[in-house]
């Protein structure tokens, strides 16, 4: 030991190892075992699933347990290997196409029958696709949008027609009310609703209302401005819900004149109509239409009729600014069965910071007596300004901010 303390390092180094060959047999042996442990895990697999009866159609797999050959599971799955099929078997065009979106209950073919005993039989087997190709499922019942996605319109509730882009039920019951909603706590404390309107119609009052007020606000865009894809968009990205502000005819028309494709008394149903959708189709993205003026138009039944039905039929709410003492939609949104909300007062109808200020404190006290209370107000600067100071002290107190859509009755829900 004290000798090799002085010999330089590495003299001890052992020789490398040389490769060795294999014999042959070596191998030969390890091949046998590796065929023999696959057997046998082969063999496990088979014995566990040899209950259930798998069939492949498409990309869905069908397990029917023989306990009972009344419900089946449906499951979608893909393969890579599935898909590269699909593209050499002459499917390259569907290949790079869009995922086909599909509702979350098309997935399958529902057939319910009864036995003889009356208990109801439900089978659900796969549906057939057109193509190899994985599919968007969306949720049924859904309220909300992707955030990332809020400003764009969903292309199941959008109808192609010669006016435009309108909203409309879905194939599968799906509404605008609900698919452009904002989502809130659902507890039962006090909710205040604000809807700010008039967006649109000046290019600085609609920038600073999008940037100075709380996502929780609602935005009511004028169906007479300007740019309303454009700030429509920016308002979704911020997390607003929003509402159409469509003209209807006050008692004073045409001396006090709403703008545009007012909707009057005596236009006429296909003409309003028309109106109407010519307004809807000049943005997307919205829960509902509410009213600017519209006092003598409100109170018609048989002007107010025809469009309360197509609102109905398109799956939107109806929120009534409340400025109309006569108004008759709470009656027909209860007959038709559309979603409905009323305000309770007008915030700002003197341009003055104390005064605004004030009713909100009103509307605050309304909705701990009421549970929920409803403000309009319009998007002067001054009324912007004392919203968002107001809203950001109102949550300290515990008073939940909801959007419209949260505050509807609601005949479906």
């Amino acid at each position: 030991m004290g000798n090799d303390i002085h010999k330089p390092l590495g003299t001890n180094a052992r020789p490398p190892v040389k490769n060795q060959a294999v014999p042959a047999a070596g191998w030969i042996s390890r091949l046998a075992v590796g065929l023999v442990l696959a057997a046998i895990v082969g063999g496990a697999g088979w014995i566990a699933f040899s209950g259930s009866e798998i069939k492949r159609s498409g990309l869905s797999v069908v397990a029917n347990s023989p306990e009972s050959d009344t419900t089946s599971n449906t499951i979608d799955v893909t393969s890579a290997q599935e898909q590269t099929d699909g593209r050499q078997s002459g499917q390259s065009d569907t290949a790079d196409a869009p995922l086909q979106a599909l509702h979350g209950q098309s997935g399958a073919e529902v057939v319910k029958t009864l036995d003889d005993d009356g208990n109801e039989i439900v089978k659900i087997t796969p549906a057939q696709r057109q193509d190899n190709r994985p599919v968007l499922l969306t949720p049924p019942d859904r309220v909300g949008q992707n955030p990332r996605l809020a400003h764009l319109p969903d292309p199941s509730v959008i109808e192609e027609t010669d006016a435009g882009e309108l909203p409309v039920r879905g194939e599968n019951g799906e509404r605008p009310f609900d698919i452009y909603a904002r989502p809130w706590s659902g507890t039962r404390g006090a909710r205040v609703v604000i809807i700010v309107g008039g967006l649109g119609l000046s290019q600085t009052g609609t920038q600073h209302a999008i940037a100075a007020l709380p996502e929780d606000i609602t935005l009511a865009f004028a169906a007479n401005g300007n740019s309303l894809q454009r700030w429509m968009q920016e308002a979704r990205r911020e997390g607003h819900e929003i509402l159409l502000q469509v003209p209807f005819e006050p008692f004073d028309y045409p001396a006090n004149d709403p703008g545009p494709r007012t909707l009057t008394v005596d236009a006429g149903a296909d003409a309003n109509l028309d109106r109407l959708h010519a307004s809807m189709a000049r943005i997307t993205n919205y829960t509902g239409i509410t009213n600017f003026m519209g006092g003598r138009f409100l109170s018609n039944p048989d002007a107010l009729e025809p469009v309360m039905r197509d609102l109905a039929n398109r799956g939107l709410m109806f929120l009534d600014d409340g400025t109309s003492a006569q108004s008759l939609t709470d009656r027909f949104s209860k007959t038709l069965g559309i979603p409905f909300a009323a305000a309770d007062m007008v915030l700002d109808a003197t341009q003055e910071r104390g005064y605004i200020l004030a009713k909100l404190d009103d509307l605050e006290r309304s909705a701990r007596r009421n549970g929920v209370a409803i403000g309009v107000a319009s998007a002067f600067e001054v009324s912007v300004d004392a919203i968002a100071s107001w809203a950001n002290e109102a949550k300290a107190r515990g008073i939940e901010i909801v959007s419209a859509s949260a505050a509807a009755e609601d005949p479906e829900r």
